[in-house]
């Protein structure tokens, strides 16, 4: 509230100005960034105030908003409900995680030919505050799938330039690991290493909620099965089982496109483990060494074909 005081201006009237609006907090799928890590030390994220409104009908300055730049995939949970706010599924989608509040009003804004020396004001509008949660789940054209120790990490390390960490024991991936492969001079995909699943994933058992969200997101799927599991378990079995787990946690994961590949051609046993899968599967079952290359271009192409057919098909 304030009144023009000036040398011979007498009765000057209102002169306070509306205050600023307050900054948002607003959240965006950027490319580029791959993790959620960095914000997991920063537990609460503030837009600036707007500041006060001064006399001489001078407005203040709206806060500032706060972007967060998260990867595309994350979708954003009020953590209240349980209501899904957006799906950050593309790159630069956006959503308003919190509104600031709307800046209060000068005493000039109550000025009429009845009330030519108004004391009316408003206060400023409380901003809004939420608990969020960040879920990220990885988009790829591809995923890997299978048992742990399938030679998923092995593969994605020979087709692309990724690094991710092999070691001849089971759960050595715990996060998903993405690649870019090359088709040809013009082509490409996003290939996902997806951490290996075991048997009652679909109901939480492990890490298995967290490994089948990042499926979901996968174009095809890429399904490896090992010729001569270390555990001595048959693999068919796996191959079913691991199907099971798919169609028991989201029914659409049923008819996603899959290629079936026996790894670890260089073995034996992999070819009658190559024949025997034939006869679950309506396609052909490829065989491929990611250690020597065998059938690593076949394995391409195979790719191609799939990603131009679920393209066409979507």
């Amino acid at each position: 509230m304030s009144f023009r005081r000036e040398r011979y201006v007498p009765r000057g009237g209102p002169d306070g100005g509306d205050g600023g609006d307050g900054g948002s907090v607003i959240i965006v799928a950027k490319p580029g960034v791959n993790s959620l890590v960095y914000l997991s030390h920063r537990r609460l994220l503030k837009a600036k105030n707007g500041t006060n409104g001064m006399g001489s009908n001078r407005q203040g300055r709206a806060g500032e908003d706060i972007t967060i730049e998260v990867p595309p995939g994350t979708v954003v949970i009020d953590s209240a409900n349980k209501l899904v706010l957006k799906d950050l599924a593309a790159e630069n989608d956006s959503v308003i995680a919190a509104r600031g509040g709307k800046g209060g009003k000068g005493n000039t804004r109550f000025k009429s030919s009845t009330n030519r020396a108004p004391r009316q004001w408003t206060p400023g509008g409380e901003g809004e505050y939420k608990r969020l949660i960040l879920e990220l789940k990885v988009i790829a054209d591809v995923g890997l799938i299978g048992k742990p120790n399938a030679g998923k990490s092995t593969l994605l390390s020979r087709l692309s330039s990724a690094k991710p960490e092999i070691a001849n024991y089971p759960f050595t991936t715990k996060y998903p690991n993405l690649g870019q492969v090359k088709i040809d001079q013009d082509r490409s995909f996003v290939l996902a290493d997806i951490p290996g699943l075991i048997e009652g994933a679909h109901a939480g058992v492990g890490l298995g909620h967290d490994f089948l969200k990042h499926i979901e997101r996968a174009g095809i799927l890429v399904h490896l099965v090992e010729p001569t599991p270390m555990d001595q378990s048959n693999p068919i079995e796996n191959y079913l089982s691991i199907r099971n787990e798919l169609e028991q946690y989201n029914e659409q994961l049923k008819v996603r496109p899959e290629i079936v590949v026996v790894t670890k051609s260089e073995l034996p046993e992999s070819s009658a483990v190559q024949q025997s899968l034939q006869k679950h599967t309506s396609d052909e079952v490829l065989l491929i060494s990611a250690v020597t290359g065998a059938g690593l271009p076949v394995l391409i192409r195979r790719i191609a074909q799939a990603l131009d057919q679920y393209t066409v098909s979507c």
